[in-house]
């Protein structure tokens, strides 16, 4: 597992928490960011998969 896939999946937990979070406390703004996060986690935690395929067919 590379750097990328970790931190973007923290990011992407960390991301849902807010999210949910924001949800149930009614916080639009909370609730926008934690979506955002989550998104640009999970980008980042595929980049690190496709780095990793990459590496493995070499």
């Amino acid at each position: 597992m590379n750097k990328d896939q970790v931190k973007g999946r923290v990011s992407e937990a960390e991301g849902k928490v807010k999210e949910v979070t924001g949800k149930v406390v009614g916080n639009k703004d909370l609730e926008r960011k934690g979506s955002v996060e989550k998104h640009i986690g999970k980008e980042q935690a595929d980049h690190g998969d496709r780095q990793n395929d990459l590496q493995k067919k070499h």
